[in-house]
Parts: structure tokens; C-alpha cells; sequence
């Protein structure tokens, strides 16, 4: 049994929604991911103090992910790319 020592939080949200697309994202990139405090009353209010946490292992890597910015699409690429779908 992993004790909580073992886990290492690589952050802290305010919403369960928030925090478990974060745990997605990494599970996504081989990085297990866990949600801690997202309890019934956090998951009704959507807010709280909801922590994200990895093997401590796994730190690095999963800071790394979720420190990378990712693209997001300008208008322009999105109207490309429906006209292509079309």
C-alpha cells in the first residue's frame, strides 16, 4: 500500500472539473495522476481545495507537462479546417 508520502501534488485547484481534466492530461501521457479532496461537497459546489498528485517519481515529468503551453487554434486554422471537412 503507497503511503501519501509517496505522492507528490503538482497542483492545486479550485474546481474538481479543473482538476480532473489536469489528472486526464497526464494519465493521457503514461503519468499516473490521482485526485485528492474532490469530496461530494466540493464536486456540488465546484469549488475547493483539490489537489492533483503523482508518484513521486513521476514529479519532474508531470511538471513538465502541465508547464508546457499548449497551441490553441487561431480562427483562421479553425475555418481551414472545417472548409477541408466539408
Amino acid at each position: 500500500m503507497k503511503r501519501e508520502d509517496d505522492f507528490k501534488t503538482v497542483i492545486t485547484l479550485n474546481d474538481a472539473i479543473s482538476a480532473q481534466m489536469v489528472a486526464g492530461m497526464l494519465i493521457e501521457n503514461g503519468i499516473r495522476a490521482a485526485v485528492f479532496g474532490a469530496d461530494s461537497t466540493a464536486m456540488l459546489n465546484g469549488v475547493g481545495n483539490i489537489d492533483v498528485k503523482v508518484n513521486a517519481s513521476d514529479y519532474e515529468a508531470a511538471m513538465e507537462l502541465i508547464n508546457t503551453p499548449t497551441e490553441v487554434p487561431e480562427d483562421e486554422d479553425l475555418e481551414e479546417s472545417e472548409e477541408g471537412e466539408a
